[in-house]
């Protein structure tokens, strides 16, 4: 089952960031300038995983998930453009 994440950055070096950006886009929509909404199952969430971490040098960059339920989802608000990228795959029980 697919879960509702979003995702924060905040890498200091311009060439990671860009990895890290580029790999996000694989994943899920961009939302904001380092901020991604992603639907991500255990598996894909693993191999986002998997797939940042060499691109993370602590302690200065962190990469923050953080899950949200279904219900949560529909209840997030938006001020100004944009609204929560829709994923016609995704089911709310």
């Amino acid at each position: 089952m697919k879960l509702f994440y979003v995702v924060s950055y905040d890498i200091g070096d311009d060439r990671r960031r860009r990895k890290v950006m580029q790999t996000l886009e694989d994943f899920g929509a961009r939302v904001q300038y380092s901020v991604f909404e992603c639907r991500l199952e255990a598996a894909q969430l693993a191999e986002l995983k998997k797939r940042l971490k060499p691109h993370v040098r602590a302690p200065a960059d962190s990469i923050r998930f953080y899950p949200l339920c279904a219900e949560d989802v529909t209840r997030i608000g938006v001020m100004g453009a944009g609204g929560v990228k829709d994923d016609p795959t995704f089911y709310l029980l």
